[in-house]
């Protein structure tokens, strides 16, 4: 793992931990947040979807970002759990496939419970 990316603290009782695929342009968009905070979603995009678990992020990362952008990267935030649970869960496909589904317009109010600071777990290339 590439050190130069910040560690969050560990989750208690009162976070919960969720995983952000992404892409380089938004990796750099949440690096120039300080780590801290998700850019505004696009018109084309009303839901912001953190997923609940890592090898799901793992999945997207890599077998989309990658084959679409070059690069994916797995990110992971701890939030708030008590506002968290104001946001319905969806599964979108097998057992795994959990997303906190976050209406864009909530987005900036969202970003204002992250504790601590987003972090790279994993990182996928198309290979040369």
């Amino acid at each position: 793992m590439d050190t130069k990316f910040p560690l969050i603290m560990p989750a208690d009782s009162e976070t919960l931990i969720l995983y952000r695929p992404v892409n380089q342009a938004e990796l750099d968009l949440i690096a120039a947040a300080d780590w801290r905070a998700f850019p505004p979603r696009l018109p084309e995009q009303p839901i912001f979807y953190p997923v609940t678990n890592e090898a799901y992020a793992a999945q997207i990362a890599r077998d989309w970002n990658v084959p679409y952008y070059g690069v994916g990267y797995v990110l992971r935030f701890a939030v708030d759990a008590a506002y968290a649970s104001r946001f319905p869960v969806q599964n979108v496909g097998g057992p795994e496939h959990d997303e906190l589904w976050v209406p864009a317009e909530d987005l900036a109010e969202f970003n204002q419970h992250i504790v601590g600071r987003i972090e790279v777990t994993q990182e996928f290339r198309r290979e040369a």
